[in-house]
């Protein structure tokens, strides 16, 4: 029987009580992990330090109503607080980051949790971060790098400077598409650390329901068509071109929007302008579990983002049954790469799905067809890549080692 690796997962982007929707995907993969019994995993969640917990402070607010540690789906998870400042946040992150979620690894540790290397998840802060943990108790460790971490961060100079030097010193990093690790190649790191290791979908979570019973179940209309659009809301996502694109689709096409954020107000705002607003849904977070629903309801799933890695709610409509319209960026391609999948958007503009809209429904796939085509997607190629690097690394000299 095959030694149980022991690994410390790091990363800002995990979820909460407080935040279940927050780094799902980071969960997803660690969930998938798991199963196969091979690997035993705490988590270490710093959380940004903020003294007030009433809603007018957004965002700063959920922060505070953190809990300090959480027993979530089976996994041990801390949140250490961290300090932030803003303007120079950016600059300092990773080092407050490590000294705060430090005192409660050696806790860890002492408690007998002698992992055997650090699962770091987004380059900067928590990978930086992650480096210098790893360097003052002696272990090995990898970064997975999941998109604006090397596609917009490394425009700024000096976490740039920290994140090739985190990419030297780590054991491997990982992508979640090859662009990334193209991109990460092109910022001076050393191919021979570079794996792509795509994200997957829980086929048993996504399947399909029938359309009708998802509609009457979410209190949707029944008549006419239908598209979804899902993720935080915020400008990168691009849901306001969704909202912009309805002004040129013909009239029964309505729009649901799930997900919350601050861009809130102004979605709609832009669809009281557009005079759109009677066929704008706005469903709020929408847990998880209960996204399948979504995703049957609708005719297709919309993503106008300007950056992703590898975008996990493509594969989630899929399996779904339902078609998808994205936007043409990093990992995209990959996913959506048949007729099956979807339709490719040729510009990020309302315009834009507007025309790949009317593409899709000129030659629109059977539900069966679109879920084959997620199944070709599962969890094991990416389970088993992990397990066999965590192995490699697990192994090294320095994995045993520990600095005082």
């Amino acid at each position: 029987m095959s030694q149980v690796i022991k690994t410390l997962l790091f990363s800002s982007l995990y979820p909460s009580a407080v935040r279940p929707v927050h780094g799902i995907f980071v969960e997803t993969r660690l969930r998938e992990l798991l199963k196969t019994g091979l690997v035993q995993t705490k988590v270490v969640a710093p959380v940004p330090w903020f003294p007030f917990k009433a809603k007018r402070f957004g965002d700063y607010a959920q922060f505070a109503s953190t809990a300090a540690f959480e027993h979530r789906n089976g996994v041990d998870v801390h949140h250490p607080r961290y300090f932030l400042p803003p303007k120079i946040g950016m600059n300092i992150a990773p080092f407050t980051m490590a000294m705060a979620a430090l005192p409660a690894i050696k806790k860890l540790m002492a408690e007998g949790f002698d992992f055997d290397l650090i699962d770091a998840h987004y380059y900067y802060p928590d990978g930086v971060a992650a480096g210098i943990i790893a360097r003052k108790l002696g272990k090995p460790f990898v970064v997975t790098a999941r998109g604006t971490d090397l596609n917009l961060i490394p425009q700024h100079a000096y976490p740039r400077k920290l994140i090739l030097q985190t990419a030297a010193q780590a054991s491997a990093s990982i992508g979640v598409c090859k662009a990334l690790m193209d991109e990460l190649h092109g910022l001076g790191a050393e191919p021979a650390k570079l794996n792509t290791l795509r994200n997957g979908v829980d086929l048993q979570r996504f399947v399909p329901e029938p359309r009708a019973a998802a509609r009457i179940k979410l209190n949707l209309p029944l008549e006419g068509k239908m598209l979804l659009s899902v993720g935080h809301l915020i400008e990168r996502k691009g849901h306001h071109i969704a909202v912009e694109a309805l002004a040129v689709l013909p009239k029964d096409i309505g729009l649901v929007i799930a997900g919350g954020g601050p861009e809130l107000a102004a979605l709609q705002r832009l669809s009281a302008k557009l005079g759109v607003q009677n066929r704008v849904h706005f469903a709020g977070i929408v847990p998880q579990a209960d996204l399948k629903w979504w995703y049957s309801a609708a005719d297709a799933l919309s993503l106008c983002s300007s950056r992703e890695g590898w975008a996990n709610v493509l594969l989630e409509a899929m399996a779904c049954g339902t078609p998808v319209i994205a936007t043409n960026i990093w990992g995209t391609p990959d996913v959506v790469s048949t007729l099956d999948a979807g339709v490719l958007m040729a510009a990020r503009s309302s315009q834009a799905l507007a025309d790949a809209w009317v593409t899709l429904m000129s030659r629109y796939p059977s539900r069966d067809a679109t879920r084959r085509h997620a199944e070709t997607f599962s969890w094991d190629a990416t389970t088993q890549g992990q397990i066999d690097l965590f192995r490699a690394f697990s192994k090294s000299p320095e994995s045993s080692r520990a600095k005082t």
